[in-house]
Formats: C-alpha cells, structure tokens, sequence
C-alpha cells in the first residue's frame, strides 16, 4: 500500500493514471497529453507499472501501458473503511465534533470573570452493586483510576481522601501516552467536603490552568440510594469562581464526565462484587 501511494502521489503520474483511465495509450502520446518530456514520461510509467498500477507491452515500435483497475479498487476500500471507521455513529470523531460546537459557544460567552458562575449540570446514572460497593468505586484511588477521566483519557496521579477537609488531586494523559512524552491533558485540585458512606459524596475541584491559576471551582454533591437492583446515582455539579480562561474546561464537563460515569457504569456491570483492595493513594 506504501508504493502504491507513493506512486500516486506525484502529480504528473497522476495525472497519467488519468489518461489510461480513458483507454490504453502509447508513451509518445501520453508524454503530449501530459505535456511533459518522453523521457520523463518513461520514467514515471515504470514506476507506476512497479508499483502494479500500470502493464505494458511493446507493440511494433511503440510501448503501449494500460491501467490495472485491481489496485485501484483495493485502496478505494481501504480509503472507504477508513472514513467509515471516522464516520461510526456515536464514535470518537461524533464525540471530537461535539466537543467542539460546545467549545465555540463557551468561549464566545467567556467574555469575563465569572462568566459561568452559577451554571450547573446533572448527572443520573443506574448501577449494579449495592451502596457499599459504590462508595468505594467513588472513594478508592485505585478504583477511581478505573472510571474517572473521559474515554481518550488515563489517570496518571490521584489521590483523594475520603474525609472531610481531605486532598483531591486528579492529573490525566492522553491514553495512548505510554511513556508521558505529551503534554498532560488536566489537572484538578480540590478538597473533601462532605462525607455519608453509602449516602452523600461532596467536594470542590478546581482544574488548574498553565500558569498555576484556576479555571473554576466545580462544588460537586453525588448522592447514593439503594434500588431493587443495585443503586441510584445522582451528580450535581455547580459553578463558580470562572475564569475567562475556563471556557475549554466548560465545554467539556458534560461530555468528560458523562463518559466517566457510563465507565462506571461498565465497571460495576462487569463485575458488581468486586472485592479488590485499594488503600493505596496514588494510580501512575
């Protein structure tokens, strides 16, 4: 496919696969309707015919090429289920193009401090697994790891104590950041603030913006309640203290932390009696 591609890229070979489209064609002629040198000409046949796009065969004097169809169709396919892997419904580009329209309008509002004070956003999501097993999925550093960043996205720091006035720190990477050469993605610092086992979750994040500042201050309240099935989840994030600065944080809350809850979800379904330990603070 390489060779192929590389062969094809060259515009005047182009231009000459072109022309054999409409019918096989002696060098001489092509070398006229392409209006390039015959030598030359030559030259570029023979790498297309390396590269099986062309055949050719000596007819009295003249070398007549011809085009292989074959090839052609093969990285059409190829080309084709590339743009259908892109075009997936529902898919990581939906998602990108999402994020986007969302991006263009918070930062068309981010006109001043305290643009988006007061905005709030909520989340319900049903989970298998009692209260109990929750709360840890919610508490645990090494099972928070598990869920708690968007799909594209992997912890590379966490802690959070689980008691009131405790540390929340969440740093993420791109997921295929294997060796930590990119940039990190976010970082969030923040404090517990309200602590129900089994009940009521609060505490306050706040993403950290390049110069050490803050975005916002997220106040987010998670509630637990016990169903036939499992349990009931229920988040509330409030804004405030926003930044101009914020509006590419905003523009993602929705959609970040709506794909950490549906891994959550798919946490506890796979296996809803999870028994791992996870005292540790820290996921790398």
């Amino acid at each position: 496919m390489d060779t192929l591609l590389t062969a094809l890229a060259d515009p005047v070979r182009w231009r000459l696969v072109g022309l054999l489209a409409e019918r096989p064609r002696p060098v001489g002629v092509l070398a006229q309707l392409a209006e390039a040198r015959q030598p030359q000409t030559t030259k570029h046949l023979q790498t297309l015919e390396r590269a099986g796009i062309v055949t050719s065969q000596r007819s009295g004097r003249r070398r007549v090429y011809a085009l292989r169809s074959a090839p052609l169709r093969d990285l059409a396919g190829a080309l084709s289920r590339l743009a259908d892997t892109a075009d997936q419904e529902g898919g990581p580009r939906a998602t990108y193009d999402r994020y986007g329209r969302s991006l263009r309008a918070e930062r068309l509002a981010a006109e001043e401090p305290g643009w988006a004070d007061g905005r709030s956003f909520r989340f319900h999501r049903s989970l298998a697994g009692r209260p109990e097993l929750v709360w840890r999925h919610l508490t645990e550093a090494s099972l928070l790891a598990r869920w708690w960043t968007p799909d594209d996205l992997r912890v590379s720091e966490l802690v959070f104590e689980a008691r009131p006035g405790g540390r929340v720190v969440q740093e993420y990477r791109d997921a295929e950041d294997s060796d930590g050469s990119d940039p990190v993605a976010g970082r969030a610092e923040g404090v517990v603030e309200d602590v129900r086992p089994g009940e009521r979750l609060g505490y306050r994040l706040s993403p950290v913006l390049p110069d050490g500042g803050i975005a916002f201050t997220a106040h987010v309240g998670i509630g637990l309640k016990p169903t036939g099935t499992g349990t009931d989840l229920e988040v509330h994030w409030r804004i405030t203290d926003s930044t101009v600065d914020s509006a590419d944080f905003v523009a993602g809350i929705e959609i970040g932390f709506g794909q950490s809850l549906d891994k959550l979800v798919a946490a506890l379904a796979a296996d809803p009696h999870d028994t791992g330990s996870a005292d540790t603070r820290s996921a790398k």
